[in-house]
């Protein structure tokens, strides 16, 4: 029981006290500094749905969908690349997407309304286009753009491939 009261106090004390649990592999603050210093330029990088559409017809681009292989498979925008998040390496993103100075479009569930499965909606402030945007960051990509609005699948322009599509 003593030694039960000693290793809870010691713990406390180490928060209180500010020791920190080091783990090289994480690095919060480097996360925040590529939000802070991406926030512009990732804003001037979202693309309307006609601009999204243009840069889709250049045969250079990738257009990512980091969502899951089930969701993809359902409804995808056509000639999307699936790379589920979850997977993002340096070396399954340098399969796909080789020359870091790629132009990149990306789009998430958050877009699109209109298909509740394929498309479910995540808290705003989930959405997998923020999280896509920061670590392809992190991987030294610099070309980045993403689809901007949210759109309703019945009534966009932009192309759609899977097996819900008719």
């Amino acid at each position: 029981m003593k030694k039960t009261v000693f290793t809870l106090l010691l713990a406390i004390g180490s928060v209180v006290y500010g020791d920190t649990i080091t783990n090289r592999l994480i690095n919060y603050a480097e996360f925040q500094k590529i939000v802070n210093a991406s926030a512009a330029e990732r804003e001037s990088h979202r693309l309307t749905e006609a601009q999204f559409i243009q840069a889709m017809a250049d045969k250079k681009v990738v257009l990512l969908d980091a969502r899951s292989t089930g969701k993809y498979q359902l409804r995808h925008i056509r000639g999307a690349t699936n790379l589920q998040f979850t997977d993002f390496t340096a070396e399954t993103l340098a399969k796909i997407i080789p020359d870091k100075g790629t132009k990149i479009l990306i789009y998430c569930n958050n877009n699109f309304l209109g298909s509740l499965v394929s498309f479910a909606s995540k808290a705003p402030s989930a959405s997998l286009n923020v999280a896509t945007y920061t670590s392809l960051k992190s991987y030294g990509y610099t070309n980045i753009y993403e689809l901007g609005p949210l759109l309703d699948v019945r009534k966009t322009d932009i192309p759609f491939a899977g097996t819900e599509v008719k």
